[in-house]
């Protein structure tokens, strides 16, 4: 593996010849040979280059997709902002990627108390609900519960979900204007089918996100939870005297 400082552990050494083959001849989305591979070319043991891949993954310079392989990150992720609202694929669209959704569930149910309160409807009163998955350059990035307040979004379908960015349709087609967004977020392990949904090992950290957005009248027009990989996002929160 060269001349490297026998202090220095095998997998440490594994670490710095990846790092710079990342730097120098690699690109983001790049796939990183197997631990096999990686094995057989360096003399190293399987236990070793698992070491080192997951002192990569911590880096956040690569990021394992589940029955897929390693891939090089994207090195160029920005940090959202949690001081505005927030849109996924405006965020994307900044950054160069593509974004996309996939609508994996869509209905009309009645507010339970617990939501009622969140969204500060009547307990019963009839919302949209929808589960999307939300990807970039087809990496899946977040898996996003949303609740829309139905009386304000009649007619919305599936389709039109699938087909336009939600906050466009909020605003553009209903007429909403979005005036604030209160979010907050935690750390947690992945739950349910969320790890197979967002391609990473089981019980792999997350972020746990909860958005509730007001119009310009202060109503709430939507509440959001998301679970987000969190080797794909980087928050921020300015503070000003």
């Amino acid at each position: 593996m060269g001349s490297v400082s026998r202090k220095q552990p095998l997998y440490g050494q594994l670490v710095d010849l990846l790092c710079q083959k990342i730097d120098n001849e690699m690109e983001p989305g790049d796939m990183l040979p197997s631990e096999r591979d990686l094995s057989e070319t360096y003399g190293l043991s399987r236990t070793t280059v698992r070491l080192a891949m997951r002192e990569l993954e911590d880096m956040g310079l690569v990021t394992r997709r589940h029955g897929k392989g390693t891939f090089v990150a994207c090195s160029s992720r920005e940090a959202t902002n949690l001081m505005g609202t927030y849109s996924f694929t405006e965020q994307m669209r900044s950054m160069g990627r593509v974004p996309k959704t996939r609508v994996l569930e869509f209905g009309v149910r009645e507010a339970n108390k617990a939501l009622a309160s969140k969204m500060e409807l009547s307990l019963g009163e009839h919302v949209i609900r929808m589960r999307r998955l939300r990807l970039a350059d087809d990496v899946p990035m977040m898996v996003e519960s949303t609740y829309l307040p139905a009386q304000l979004f009649m007619g919305l379908t599936r389709e039109a979900v699938e087909a336009t960015p939600l906050y466009d349709l909020i605003e553009q087609e209903y007429g909403q204007r979005i005036e604030v967004a209160e979010e907050a977020f935690c750390a947690r392990l992945t739950q349910g089918d969320e790890a197979t949904l967002l391609e990473v090992p089981e019980d792999s950290a997350v972020l746990r996100m909860k958005r509730v957005t007001r119009n310009d009248k202060n109503l709430v027009i939507e509440y959001t939870r998301s679970v987000a990989r969190a080797d794909q996002f980087e928050y921020k929160i300015a503070h000003t005297r």
